[in-house]
């Protein structure tokens, strides 16, 4: 059944609001991108969230008063060989979180994935009303079918569908609106991402914060664990290896842009309210575009597999490995200028 709006129903669970499960299992940037529906969702729901622990971090500054249920699901793990391993899925867990989430009597549940584990899941825990967008005939688990947005809209898009269905009306991509705040004119420069396949070359990186430096900019770099040592050994003896999401927003709030690749420390940094400058290679910017109405981006050359999003073909991701920091320096230099401006360098005072 797919339905644009659902008729109300009356919590039997509690005399306030009605209860309301969203599952988002996967990365940062995937939660990042539904925070939007989540800010709206609780002036008309009391909302907890299944997702992974780092969510516990993210919900004071994103979502405060949303009731997070920690949980790393086994099929989310990036190592084929490991994911549907059952001799090594933690069983004991996770029959004690489906008794927790059942205990809890929702009266909806709501997938923005077209993903049949999700609603799987959320048959088990019981909830009364479960919403999603079906696959491989997963509409067996829902009570409400929603239909999938065009092909290449954006994540967002997904959750503004489900939010039209619970009556929560949410502004299209193109008209959000980013956080009213002052911000240091710094330059954050994130070098890493979950996946491999998704990190620009590290010796492109070294090339842009030299040359912004080279302007006068005060450019912080971070970067991933297995990263750090790389960059020490050129020299950048401050770069920051943030080990939480408390430590990577402590970074971000004292930063006026972020420059970095298609990652969840980007995702956050725009929906906190930084402009982005992001690389993409296998991924595609109609899916994973930063909600900031300033965000910019560099496309990767062009390749037959893309988009692969995840992995790569090759021995390397051609597709960003062949954009060059002499490519991209005029549209860097603009950003940069245009979002901190010329009383940001000045030229006596070049940072470290």
């Amino acid at each position: 059944m797919n339905l644009t709006a659902l008729p109300p129903i009356r919590s039997e669970s509690s005399p306030g609001k009605p209860k309301l499960l969203i599952v988002e299992l996967w990365g940062m940037g995937d939660l990042v991108i539904a925070t939007p529906f989540l800010q709206a969702a609780r002036e008309k729901y009391d909302i907890s969230l299944l997702a992974k622990p780092f969510a516990l971090e993210l919900q004071p500054r994103l979502w405060p008063g949303i009731k997070i249920f920690p949980f790393t699901a086994p099929w989310t793990a990036f190592e084929y060989k490991y994911k549907y391993n059952l001799s090594r899925w933690p069983i004991g867990e996770m029959l004690r979180l489906r008794h927790q989430l059942a205990a809890e009597n929702f009266d909806y549940g709501l997938s923005g994935r077209w993903d049949p584990r999700d609603h799987f899941l959320l048959r088990m825990v019981g909830a009364r009303q479960r919403l999603g967008f079906p696959r491989l005939k997963s509409d067996i688990f829902l009570t409400r079918t929603l239909s999938n947005p065009d092909p290449l809209a954006h994540h967002y898009e997904y959750w503004r569908i489900a939010g039209r269905a619970l009556g929560i009306p949410l502004p299209p991509r193109e008209k959000l609106t980013a956080p009213k705040r002052e911000f240091p004119a710094r330059i954050l420069v994130h070098s890493g991402a979950r996946l491999p396949a998704r990190v620009w070359p590290l010796a492109q990186y070294q090339k842009l914060v030299r040359r912004l430096r080279d302007r006068g900019y005060n450019v912080q770099v971070a970067c991933d664990p297995n990263q750090q040592a790389w960059w020490q050994g050129a020299g950048e003896a401050q770069a920051q290896c943030p080990g939480s999401v408390g430590s990577l927003l402590a970074l971000i709030d004292q930063a006026g842009v972020f420059i970095g690749n298609c990652s969840g420390p980007g995702h956050l940094a725009a929906i906190i309210g930084l402009p982005t400058f992001t690389f993409f290679g296998p991924s595609l910017l109609e899916w994973f575009a930063p909600l900031h109405p300033a965000a910019e981006w560099m496309e990767g050359k062009a390749c037959p597999y893309k988009p692969c999003s995840d992995y790569c073909r090759f021995a390397s991701p051609e597709c960003l490995w062949k954009v060059t920091a002499d490519e991209v320096w005029p549209r860097i230099e603009r950003f940069a200028d245009r979002h901190l401006g010329p009383a940001a360098r000045p030229q006596a005072e070049l940072a470290v």
